[in-house]
């Protein structure tokens, strides 16, 4: 029986000792994705992916004092996608402790131009967490997030919002129109998906999905250009700010 990250659904929840595999699976998603969804990826029972979370976190011994660098960056990887007992649970603080230091990060304020590692990080986990975390995370003001998150047209995952709704349904974006369809068709192979999303006033995530589902492709001469872009990007300074285009 295969987990589903292996390409096949199991049948019923995997049972018995864990492989290294899943070990390193649920290290990656445990703090980042709640216990239904790991569950479901690994193809476990929710009780077992919280026995596991038990019998590897729960037997660190506790952290007191100062934090140190590495703490910090920790905290600034899982703040905002899970509640504060799960972040002291996988940082073996109290949540007192977190909640300090949570508080601390947010008297960080950042001015200017937003960073090229900034820009790729808000990219990455925009969908995932609200605008007032990621302003704690960011060192920035929620409506700059904001901001900068239109400007680069994100959206909030399907997911997160029926999670803070309460589980009732999200928004849905209106359906594809004939014409908008034709437009994507027309501009995907040679734009990139930013200057397509705000053509359509979608978000990035919106236009790839349904390009994915239409089996569209980027032309050869498209990628090309983005590698180049790619590269240049790496040569600029580390304060420079680049909202970048994407594929």
């Amino acid at each position: 029986m295969k987990s589903k990250w292996g390409g096949e659904k199991a049948a019923s929840p995997r049972r018995g000792r864990w492989s290294a595999e899943e070990l390193a699976r649920f290290r990656e998603f445990y703090g980042l994705k709640d216990e239904a969804t790991i569950a479901r990826e690994l193809g476990r029972s929710v009780a077992s992916v919280r026995n596991m979370a038990r019998r590897i976190y729960d037997s660190q011994p506790r952290r007191r004092g100062p934090w140190t660098a590495a703490e910090v960056e920790r905290l600034r990887h899982y703040l905002g996608a899970s509640p504060v007992s799960t972040l002291a649970r996988i940082l073996a603080r109290s949540e007192e402790d977190v909640n300090a230091q949570i508080a601390e990060l947010a008297r960080v304020r950042k001015s200017g131009p937003w960073s090229q590692e900034d820009v790729a990080l808000l990219k990455r986990i925009y969908g995932t967490r609200s605008n007032e975390d990621l302003a704690i995370l960011f060192g920035r003001r929620a409506d700059e997030v904001r901001r900068e998150a239109e400007e680069l047209c994100l959206g909030k995952d399907k997911a997160f919002l029926r999670r803070r709704s309460g589980g009732r349904q999200a928004t849905r974006m209106p359906r594809w129109s004939q014409d908008e369809l034709a437009l994507l068709t027309r501009l995907y192979p040679q734009h990139s998906n930013l200057e397509i999303a705000q053509k359509l006033g979608r978000s990035v995530k919106s236009i790839v999905s349904k390009a994915h589902h239409l089996g569209l492709r980027k032309d050869p001469s498209r990628l090309r250009e983005m590698g180049r872009e790619n590269v240049s990007l790496r040569y600029r300074g580390p304060g420079h700010s680049s909202h970048g285009h994407g594929a």
